[in-house]
């Protein structure tokens, strides 16, 4: 139970994460097979349907936005805050600050990660790996969907007697931008909206608001 208690961030969203995908593939497999259908073709079970570049185009968009989104945010809040949000650090901390600020190196404790004690390369990294991570995540994600677009693509593409799309042509097509900048445009709304409403509004208990009684223009303070 402790482990449960300790860990249950991760594990309701692990959980929800695994369960709408699991929907997102059923509703997926039952709207394509009622295609096949109405085109006398033969349906899909759904364990072929999680294979197919359909499925995965449209899995791999989401993943990369929403990582972009995360990474963009990690680099972009050492250098850029907003008064009053608890998004923000505080305004008189904008860099990446001094080493006895992030207790690197000298500075380091007995609890500190080991490469925050050492020095070089190592420190260098794990002073970044979180962005680092994310960064990698959305470039790969990214690639994932170009790929599977591009299948998705060419397949419809053939199906209407057209020449298909080399890699290259279709990541500068209409039709990619298209479906990415979508997921791009709403993930930015939604951070920078997160950003400038915690700025007036509370929510009683989240690390995400200030605590309710907090200025309007406290900075970088969690509830």
């Amino acid at each position: 139970m402790r482990f449960l208690r300790d860990n249950g961030l991760t594990l309701a969203f692990g959980t929800a994460f695994l369960l709408s995908l699991a929907g997102q593939a059923v509703a997926g497999c039952a709207e394509t097979n009622t295609v096949l259908k109405a085109q006398k073709m033969a349906t899909l079970p759904l364990a072929d349907y999680v294979l197919t570049s359909d499925f995965m185009v449209d899995v791999t968009e989401n993943w990369q936005s929403e990582f972009l989104q995360f990474f963009l945010f990690i680099f972009g809040t050492v250098w850029l805050v907003q008064r009053g949000s608890p998004e923000s650090k505080p305004l008189d901390r904008i860099g990446t600050e001094s080493d006895e600020d992030q207790k690197v190196g000298r500075y380091a404790t007995a609890e500190s990660p080991r490469w925050a004690s050492v020095g070089g390369l190592r420190q260098t990294l794990f002073s970044r790996s979180l962005g680092l991570v994310m960064g990698l995540i959305f470039l790969l994600s990214w690639l994932a969907q170009s790929v599977t677009g591009l299948v998705t693509y060419n397949e419809e593409q053939l199906r209407e007697l057209q020449e298909p799309l080399s890699w290259s042509t279709y990541i500068s097509s209409a039709e990619f931008w298209n479906r990415t900048l979508q997921n791009w445009q709403s993930e930015l709304l939604a951070v920078a909206s997160m950003v400038v409403l915690s700025v007036y509004l509370r929510q009683r208990g989240s690390p995400e608001s200030k605590p309710v009684g907090s200025a309007h223009t406290a900075t970088g303070v969690e509830g």
